[in-house]
């Protein structure tokens, strides 16, 4: 039994990129409410990703900084 390849993995941000090159046409305006939803609930998490970043970074920064 052979076995099927694997899919090709893909880039980071491909995701974005596929969903901003759909056409919105096709799209109800429910359905485009719900989507604009979605897009703030991830831009929400992705700010809080960089907060969680920047606390890391001045948390170590703070760290190793030199005092004289």
């Amino acid at each position: 039994m052979a076995e099927e390849p694997a899919e090709a993995r893909r880039q980071r941000g491909q995701s974005l990129i596929d969903l901003a090159r759909e056409d919105l046409e096709m799209f109800g305006a429910d359905e485009l409410q719900e989507r604009i939803g979605a897009l703030q609930a991830e831009i929400e998490r992705a700010r809080a990703q960089i907060a969680k970043k920047q606390a890391t970074r001045a948390a170590a920064d703070a760290l190793f900084s030199r005092r004289d």
